[in-house]
C-alpha cells in the first residue's frame, strides 16, 4: 500500500465535511488550498473561506493562491512532496497543478455524472424534479468535470427535500465516497469508466438572478421544484404587486396544494395566518419568506404587520 500524502483544494462548507474526514481517517494532508480573502456583506469586512477557518483551528499548512499558473505559488506546492490531490468544490485547475502529482489529482462532484457537470448540480437536481442524484470521484482532465469516473454512490431525493437539506446529505455521503476513493488509490485498485456524452446530458448552470426569479406560467410542481432546489440559498425570488406597492420577495419554503380553482395565476390569497399564491392547477401555500429589509420569517408573521388587497399579485 503506498503511502498518500494529500494537498486538499476546497472553499465552501461543503469541502469542510469532506476535509474533516480525510483529517479523522488519519490520510496525511501536507496542504490546503483555498480561495483568497475577500470583502463580504454590507460593510465588507474581510471573509474567510469555510476552508480556511477549518485549517487555521486544525493547524494544516494552509495556500491561499491569487493566480494558481504564477511560479512562487507552483515552487510552493510542488515543495509539499504531495503524490495526491483532492479537489471538492474549488474551482478549475490548470494543467501545471493537476498532473503535479504522481497519482493523479481527483475531484468530487455532487452529482451522477455525466449528468449536471457544473457549478450548481445540487439545486439543479431538485429544480429539474429529479428523484434520484449522488456523488461522484473522478481524475480531473483539462475540461469541466468530465475525467475518468472512479466511483459514485445514489441517493434519492424526496419530493419535500431543500437544496440544504440535500446538500447536508451529499456531503456525508461524499465523504464516504472520498474515503473510499482514497483507500483504492493507496491500495493500487482503482479502475476507472470513461464519461460517455450525448444529447440529454442535463447541465448544472451557474445560478443568477434571472434563472433564479420565479415565472408563473409555469406549472406549480415547476415552481415548488424551484423554490426548495433554491433555499436556502440563493433562493427563488418573485415581486409580490398590491395597488401602487411592489416587493421583491425572496420565497424559501412553500407546500403545493394541487386543486382546481377560477384565481387568476399569481392572485395571492391571504387569512390572518395564511398566504397562497394560485398557479396552474393549485395554490402553493407560503411557508416562510423575506421582505426587503427584513428577516426571513413565517408566513403568519409577516401576516401581523401588513394586509393584502383581493387585488394583489406575484409576479
Amino acid at each position: 500500500m503506498e503511502k498518500l500524502r494529500i494537498v486538499f483544494m476546497g472553499t465552501p462548507e461543503f469541502a469542510v465535511g469532506i476535509l474533516d474526514t480525510i483529517i479523522k481517517n488519519n490520510y496525511e494532508v501536507v496542504g490546503v488550498i483555498t480561495a483568497a480573502d475577500k470583502p463580504a456583506g454590507r460593510g465588507q469586512k474581510i471573509k474567510y473561506s469555510a476552508v480556511k477557518e477549518y485549517a487555521l483551528e486544525n493547524n494544516l499548512n494552509l495556500l491561499q493562491p491569487t493566480n494558481l499558473k504564477d511560479e512562487s505559488f507552483l515552487t510552493e506546492l510542488k515543495n509539499l512532496n504531495a503524490n495526491l490531490q483532492v479537489v471538492v468544490a474549488f474551482r478549475m485547475l490548470p494543467e501545471v497543478v493537476w498532473k503535479m502529482p504522481s497519482l493523479g489529482t481527483f475531484n468530487l462532484h455532487a452529482s451522477l455524472l455525466p449528468n449536471y457537470r457544473g457549478a450548481a448540480p445540487i439545486n439543479w437536481a431538485i429544480i429539474n424534479g429529479e428523484t434520484k442524484t449522488g456523488v461522484t470521484t473522478f481524475f480531473i482532465d483539462d475540461k469541466i468535470d468530465t475525467g475518468a469516473m472512479i466511483l459514485s454512490k445514489e441517493t434519492p431525493i424526496s419530493f419535500t427535500e431543500s437544496a440544504g437539506e440535500l446538500h447536508d446529505r451529499l456531503m456525508a455521503i461524499g465523504s464516504e465516497a472520498v474515503v473510499e476513493t482514497l483507500a483504492l488509490i493507496a491500495e493500487g485498485n482503482v479502475v476507472t469508466t470513461i464519461q460517455t456524452d450525448s444529447s440529454d446530458i442535463k447541465t448544472a448552470y451557474k445560478l443568477n438572478k434571472e434563472n433564479c426569479k420565479i415565472d408563473f406560467s409555469k406549472s406549480g410542481v415547476e415552481i415548488y421544484n424551484l423554490i426548495r432546489g433554491l433555499s436556502p440559498y440563493p433562493s427563488a425570488w418573485c415581486f409580490f404587486k398590491d395597488g401602487t406597492e411592489e416587493w421583491n420577495v425572496k420565497l424559501y419554503e412553500a407546500k403545493l396544494v394541487e386543486e382546481s380553482h377560477n384565481f387568476e395565476t399569481g392572485s395571492i390569497i391571504t387569512t390572518k395566518k395564511e398566504i397562497k399564491i394560485a398557479v396552474n392547477n393549485g395554490f402553493l401555500e407560503i411557508l416562510s419568506l423575506q421582505f426587503p429589509g427584513k428577516k426571513r420569517m413565517k408566513s403568519f408573521e409577516l401576516l401581523n404587520g401588513i394586509t393584502f388587497s383581493t387585488n394583489a399579485k406575484a409576479v
